[in-house]
């Protein structure tokens, strides 16, 4: 790289201080330059550009070579056990989100009797796609980490699983039917009063896709669709209405803090409550919490 300009990189937020389980992302804007990137993943690594630009980046790994324009929406993803090589960034970026997914979400877990069948190794080095969904989870993801909600760790879970799925229906070198297996089947109504059990006893507690599924003894994979299937809607978007309720309830009794209750309901911070409880109900929790006192 004598005589080139290095590319540079800035951290715009980041999962690390989130709850998030089986999932990381960092939003990141880079300036133009040559990156090298040396040694091999140890996750898949999704990019997507959030905000674009007119910016050509530019890949090489081995023979392989590709230029993608950076506009909103264009993809990467680099598996597992890839070595990246050089990307040259013509121009700067103003945001790319990097979401990185361990390589137990490309292999089924056997809670629902299905042998695990690894299917790492066939995923593709895909360059500059355009992926429309892909690019929707990643939206979905970015959105998240600059606006906490009340039920985000359990959203970047099944966004988690949503994105590889994905990746494997459309970037992968083989079928794997027992992704496919049931699409439409819901749980049965043992299962999900079992699950809506287990999340009304702890909507103050970690709730996570991997506990519910093994509540519900599934897979990940067919767990987070089943319960879509059995409730009308995704285990977060469940919690996160339960969540509300919760707080209500709690902000109804004033004789607990509103810090208190944010973290009680597993938020980061009170600021990151408040904006969540406003975007939900139209108004603050002390709002809420005078109204019902009045």
């Amino acid at each position: 790289m004598d005589g080139e300009k290095r590319g540079s990189s800035k951290l715009l937020a980041s999962s690390q201080s989130r709850a998030w389980s089986g999932i990381s992302a960092e939003l990141r804007s880079h300036g133009d330059g040559v990156v090298a990137w040396k040694g091999h993943r140890t996750t898949t690594e999704v990019c997507v550009c959030i905000q674009g630009s007119r910016s050509v980046v530019s890949r090489q790994r081995g023979d392989l070579r590709d230029r993608t324009v950076a506009a909103r929406g264009a993809t990467w993803l680099s598996p597992a056990g890839t070595a990246e090589g050089l990307i040259d960034i013509s121009d700067p970026v103003p945001e790319i989100l990097h979401i990185h997914l361990p390589s137990t979400h490309f292999s089924l877990d056997g809670r629902d009797g299905t042998q695990a069948r690894p299917i790492l190794e066939s995923l593709r080095y895909v360059t500059g796609v355009r992926d429309p969904l892909l690019a929707e989870i990643a939206y979905a993801l970015a959105s998240e980490l600059q606006a906490e909600t009340s039920a985000g760790a359990m959203l970047a879970e099944t966004l988690a699983v949503a994105l590889a799925v994905r990746i494997v229906q459309n970037h992968c070198g083989r079928s794997d039917g027992a992704l496919a297996q049931n699409p439409s089947a819901g749980l049965d109504p043992r299962r999900l009063s079992r699950v809506l059990g287990y999340v009304e006893d702890n909507l103050e507690g970690d709730l996570t896709i991997d506990r519910l599924a093994s509540v519900a003894c599934l897979s990940r994979f067919h767990f987070v669709r089943s319960f879509k299937a059995a409730v009308g809607r995704s285990p977060h978007r469940y919690v996160s209405a339960k969540r509300l309720d919760r707080a209500k309830t709690l902000l109804a009794s004033a004789d607990r803090s509103l810090v208190d209750i944010a973290l009680t309901l597993q938020f980061s911070c009170q600021a990151n409550f408040t904006r969540a409880f406003r975007h939900a109900t139209g108004q603050t929790p002390g709002q809420y919490r005078r109204n019902c006192a009045g």
